[in-house]
């Protein structure tokens, strides 16, 4: 069962983007299970998932367990590895996902960071994508962003990058960035989930049409720290649907 109504046309696409907090929620407790819950009560076709940790963790990987959980086809961004597991992202969607590549965005001397670019086969035609979990630092992101655009640019299709852009001033450097190439975006506040402030997480579209509503969750405060944001998206039938797919390039700019 869906957590809320979808709108009422067939053409559209669920997406949620949230910050599991590694699992471990304000009492402290690791728990996938409460996750995956809220996760599906939304009902969403496409999810995307930052800060996955299966560090110090014996079972399972949180990565298979979620995947295995939430769709039919996920792929993953491991940002960190350790002799005792690792740490990252993951997309995961109902439909297949085609040309998957995980793209580099770190910045020297920061946290490495990525993005995960795919091209989704929904029923009504592809969706570009990337999911992303981007740095702390302002100059950090400001490179970061410049990428993204860059990648965003080159799609003819409808195009969303989507997660946690930690981009929390009121007109920062992501949003100065993806304005040109995705001029709508959600607006939530998601962080701290207990008295939401910032709006860290979104997801940021091309045509600015295709952003149907939006929505968080504020049951997720019992879970992580962050509002999982979850959003419809309008894919246009008449958006070249004929027309090869285009590689999301994430070049480098000077």
């Amino acid at each position: 069962m869906s957590g809320t109504e979808r709108p009422d046309d067939t053409a559209t696409v669920r997406l949620l983007t949230w910050n599991l907090h590694a699992g471990i929620g304000p009492d402290g407790r690791y728990d996938l299970d409460r996750i995956v819950t809220l996760v599906r009560y939304h009902d969403p076709d496409i999810v995307a998932l930052q800060e996955i940790d299966s560090r110090g963790r014996s079972g399972d990987s949180p990565f298979d367990v979620l995947a295995a959980s939430l769709g039919s086809h996920a792929a993953e961004a491991r940002t960190i590895t350790a002799p005792d597991g690792y740490y990252g992202h993951a997309l995961i969607s109902r439909w297949p996902l085609h040309d998957v590549a995980v793209h580099d965005l770190s910045v020297h001397r920061r946290e490495p960071r990525s993005a995960i670019e795919a091209t989704v086969a929904t029923p009504w035609g592809p969706l570009h994508l990337a999911a992303v979990h981007l740095g702390l630092g302002w100059r950090e992101r400001r490179a970061q962003a410049a990428m993204l655009a860059a990648m965003a640019g080159t799609a003819r299709r409808t195009t969303v990058v989507l997660g946690d852009f930690n981009d929390w001033f009121f007109f920062g450097s992501v949003r100065r960035a993806l304005a040109a190439v995705l001029p709508a975006r959600t607006m939530h506040r998601t962080f701290p989930a207990r008295r939401p402030l910032l709006r860290l997480d979104r997801v940021y579209c091309r045509p600015a049409a295709a952003l149907r509503h939006s929505h968080v969750d504020t049951t997720a405060r019992r879970i992580s720290d962050h509002l999982p944001v979850i959003a419809d998206i309008r894919l246009d039938a008449g958006d070249e649907a004929g027309a090869a797919p285009l590689p999301l390039s994430l070049a480098r700019t000077a």
